[in-house]
């Protein structure tokens, strides 16, 4: 009875982190549909997606978990790290990451933001002045092939993608690790809940200060207001929810293989949604890239890094 109560809970969280991976993917296209088809500007739906997911999330904190959400604001050693953690993490992470759907796909912008581990591998080798393992030298040297396969097709003498995706994809990797290293501390403390909700509040009403979510762009029709509330429900706070949940079940380092199912997830989708093209070349750039994640999670097992995703 035991054994079977365990493959069932280990089941329950195995279905967690795929559905949260895939809402996450899927977010992404959504995302795309309102850049390219109703005329929705980047600014707008960040800030949108900042504001009313962050609040869901604080909601979610207070009455579900039964969290004291104001009592960060108390800690004067606390409230100036969530400061500029919303500014440079997760504002960042969140128009970089968007920026990046519009100038190319969300395909391609979700594959290149998983670059970011790899990144995270060179910074802490920088940091410590310590030689990298011999893993992680062959999984920067996979995810740099990776992403020369994905940005060129594997045809060196032209882009598969604009020079803009590319650029906005990187630095989508780059604010991600910023955001994933940034506020360990006050992860450790506080809780993931409250740390991305604040955030998400903050870096929404600060952008909210300079493009007033009262001010849309593009067609407003019932499928947009649809496609928002899916961005902002089940590509943010359910993807949120279900990842959290999932760990109760599986272990970290399991949770984090399975999540890579978010940009094949994302390649699927806009393959069949999105008409979006994926030839030879970048389906070998994402399976690279997609390696190099798996191989890290088998580095290290000990540290204590933590994942968000800010998806």
């Amino acid at each position: 009875m035991e054994n079977s109560l365990s493959v069932n809970l280990r089941t329950k969280g195995i279905i967690m982190v795929l559905s949260s991976a895939v809402f996450w993917g899927s977010s992404g296209v959504v995302a795309q549909f309102l850049f390219d088809e109703k005329g929705v500007a980047v600014e707008w739906l960040v800030t949108m997606r900042l504001l009313f997911a962050g609040l869901l999330l604080l909601l979610f904190a207070s009455f579900k978990k039964k969290q004291p959400v104001f009592r960060i604001w108390k800690d004067r050693f606390s409230w100036p790290s969530l400061i500029l953690f919303s500014l440079f993490g997760m504002l960042a992470v969140q128009y970089t990451f968007f920026s990046a759907i519009e100038a190319g796909n969300a395909a391609t912008a979700t594959v290149l933001q998983y670059l970011t581990p790899v990144l995270i591998v060179l910074y802490l080798a920088i940091r410590s002045k310590a030689r990298p393992e011999t893993k992680e030298i062959i999984a920067v040297l996979l995810s740099l092939f990776g992403t020369f396969l994905l940005v060129t097709g594997g045809n060196p003498n032209e882009l598969a993608i604009s020079g803009e995706a590319v650029f906005w994809g990187i630095s989508a990797a780059v604010a991600l690790g910023i955001y994933t290293l940034l506020p360990l501390k006050l992860l450790q403390r506080w809780g993931s809940e409250i740390v991305v909700g604040w955030g998400m509040v903050i870096a929404g009403i600060v952008f909210s200060l300079f493009y007033p979510p009262w001010e849309l762009t593009g067609t407003f029709s019932f499928v947009t207001i649809v496609a928002v509330v899916f961005v902002i429900v089940f590509g943010t706070l359910l993807s949120f929810y279900f990842y959290l949940e999932s760990l109760n079940y599986l272990k970290p380092a399991e949770t984090s293989l399975l999540s890579c199912a978010e940009p094949l997830s994302a390649v699927f989708l806009s393959i069949l949604f999105l008409d979006v093209q994926f030839g030879i070349g970048e389906w070998l750039g994402t399976i690279f890239i997609i390696t190099t994640v798996l191989m890290l999670s088998r580095v290290k097992k000990s540290s204590k890094e933590g994942k968000m995703d800010a998806n």
